[in-house]
């Protein structure tokens, strides 16, 4: 771990010890156990969610769904990057906005980006309003993704050039918001400043988009590899970590999302967000509690039965906040 990692989390509530810890997460592992169950049991339970609810199905109502309609990489990366964004608030409103911004790019978002003037955008965006994200932000945002990928071809691409040999991508992350703010300086609500010890759980979800690939996740950006993504905490993961004994702190911040991604590690080391978009469905879609999944690490068999797709009703009252 890094000294930049270290005063993040220092930032971030973490004491000593703690970041002690994580930067040696086989000190977490105890004759192989995750809270109280082993992990291959935990693996079991949870590959058995993830192939119910690993499908598309459940994603119709998921900001991720803005991306399926675009065949181009380039598209989708910015697309994407406008879904992760503004993916806080009613799933209504979310998906509401989505549908508003993706009329006004066009059917190729990226080109439309590339060629447009800052005047062009001011124009295109003008009157745009998602809670407190404004036209501003969204101007702000793809003048950099324009100027970003003019020089490096692509966003993702230029994620790959900063990318580095770190363990997680929290500081290849700040570097290429770094690039995305050259010449936009200020506070921008869809782009956060990981530099700055920011959860960035709106960015982990965007990059749990485009480098994992599988029903729902489309991926495109193989250069990274998923064992090196942070878990996307929001109010219904921060309960699942709490549940499965990942964490005990209160706050859905960077330390929390560093927490719970070391105990999904420690599961699957070489894909700890694989379970992300499985476990938040039942939290968003019915009403079942995810805080009754486990008790002090261990496993409840009847909680997860009760997790099991034929219970779920359509919630459309939360999302990744």
């Amino acid at each position: 771990m890094t000294g930049a990692n270290e005063q993040n989390l220092l930032r971030q509530g973490f004491g000593g010890q703690e970041i002690a810890k994580l930067a040696k997460p086989e000190a977490c592992v105890a004759k192989g156990r995750v809270g109280g169950a082993g992990v291959e049991e935990w693996r079991v339970a949870l590959e058995g969610l993830y192939a119910a609810y690993s499908d598309r199905g459940f994603a119709a109502r998921d900001p991720v769904s803005a991306l399926y309609s675009y065949d181009r990489l380039e598209d989708r990366e910015v697309v994407g990057l406008l879904a992760a964004g503004l993916a806080y608030g009613r799933v209504a409103s979310i998906l509401k906005s989505l549908e508003e911004v993706r009329a006004r790019l066009g059917e190729t978002p990226a080109h439309f980006v590339c060629d447009a003037t800052n005047d062009t955008l001011r124009r295109t965006f003008r009157g745009f309003q998602h809670r407190w994200t404004r036209a501003e932000d969204v101007v702000s945002l793809l003048a950099g993704v324009r100027e970003v990928s003019r020089e490096w071809g692509s966003l993702g691409a230029a994620f790959g050039t900063v990318s580095g040999e770190e363990a997680t991508v929290q500081e290849a992350l700040a570097r290429w918001v770094g690039l995305l703010r050259r010449g936009h300086a200020g506070r921008n609500s869809l782009l956060a400043d990981p530099a700055a010890g920011s959860a960035c759980k709106r960015l982990f979800l965007y990059l749990r988009w485009m480098v994992r690939m599988d029903a729902v996740d489309p991926g495109g950006w193989p250069h990274v590899s998923p064992a090196r993504l942070i878990v996307p905490v929001d109010v219904h993961m921060h309960r699942v970590g709490q549940a499965l004994g990942f964490t005990r702190r209160k706050q859905a911040d960077l330390a929390t999302a560093l927490e719970i991604t070391d105990g999904f590690r420690r599961i699957v080391p070489e894909d700890p967000v694989r379970f992300d978009f499985v476990l938040t469905r039942p939290g968003i879609l019915s009403a079942i509690d995810v805080r009754s999944l486990g008790k002090n690490g261990k496993l409840d068999p009847e909680a997860m039965a009760r997790m099991a797709p034929r219970h779920m009703r359509l919630d459309d009252s939360a999302a990744k906040e």
